[in-house]
């Protein structure tokens, strides 16, 4: 399958206090990452390029890329500042990255060939990534057809505190029509809610964990909103231009179709210091189950 995994990794330095501070959560010290990257070689997928910054590359390649290079193609991209459409220029006062819109459009010369684009610090499980695999393997590479992996609310709680989830809506088809963005979830006596707005869920409904199924004609797409964006926002210090606002625009210009696909793989992240014993025993069951080996590779 002439697919790619883009792992969105430029952040990880900063969340984790430094790359040695990487928290291995499998039963034999593996990361969350690395089961991303061998659910995608047993998937099919023939390449992962990580997005990076350059002032960890080294640090990065030797704790985590060299460990794959055996079993898949690997690549870089680094995420710069710096890295912006013509005309455009970094404000002198401006030291946070762009957003995970701008990762992924920073990627565009590095991936020749449909992706699937994920988080680095995330659990998505086997049928999520081959879902979105075989997704992509139906299409046209330069397709405006795209896919989200859409998880159930209630299997993406912590119960250490609220989440932020994007909410999916959906047409009869499964067309994605909007992600609304909920900062305030959390499990309650009543069920599920937000305790900002005070939303009330079902937890069924499914929502957007950043695992996006992508072809070529994104970039683009992503360069005009990333344009859209600069115009409006570049003087303001700290705003992002995130994916799913990126999407949200192409869906309501018409200019893409984004096919939610109902996973039902679980889910897991370490959103809480306290959440990690609890992801660490769901490894654990999985390796226990034999749906992983231990050590992964």
């Amino acid at each position: 399958m002439e697919a790619t995994l883009l792992v969105l990794a430029a952040g990880m330095g900063s969340r984790y206090g430094g790359l040695k501070q990487m928290d291995g959560v499998g039963p034999s010290g593996e990361t969350l990452l690395d089961y991303s990257v061998f659910d995608a070689i047993r998937s099919g997928y023939n390449r992962v390029v990580f997005v990076i910054r350059r002032d960890f590359e080294e640090e990065f390649r030797e704790r985590v890329g060299n460990r794959f290079e055996d079993h898949i193609d690997v690549g870089y991209v680094f995420q710069q500042l710096n890295d912006l459409p013509p005309g455009f220029s970094v404000p002198e006062d401006r030291s946070k990255p762009w957003g995970t819109g701008h990762a992924i459009w920073c990627a565009r010369e590095a991936v020749d060939a449909p992706f699937l684009a994920i988080n680095a610090d995330d659990f998505y499980g086997r049928s999520a990534i081959a879902d979105v695999g075989a997704f992509l393997g139906r299409l046209n590479p330069d397709a405006t057809e795209f896919c989200m992996a859409g998880y159930r609310l209630d299997t993406t709680l912590s119960s250490h505190g609220t989440v932020s989830r994007g909410v999916c809506g959906m047409d009869a088809s499964g067309a994605l029509q909007s992600v609304q963005e909920h900062t305030l979830i959390a499990r309650d006596q009543n069920g599920v809610g937000d305790q900002g707005d005070g939303t009330r869920f079902s937890g069924s409904e499914r929502v957007s964990m950043n695992c996006w199924g992508f072809t070529l004609a994104v970039f683009p797409l992503l360069e005009a909103g990333l344009v859209s964006f600069l115009e409006k926002h570049s003087g303001t210090a700290k705003s992002e231009f995130y994916i799913p606002s990126a999407v949200a625009e192409m869906i309501e210009s018409g200019s893409a179709t984004v096919k939610v696909l109902p996973v039902e793989s679980q889910w897991f992240g370490v959103t809480y210091r306290e959440d990690r014993p609890i992801v660490a025993e769901a490894l654990a069951s999985l390796a226990a189950k034999g749906e992983y080996p231990s050590p992964l590779l």
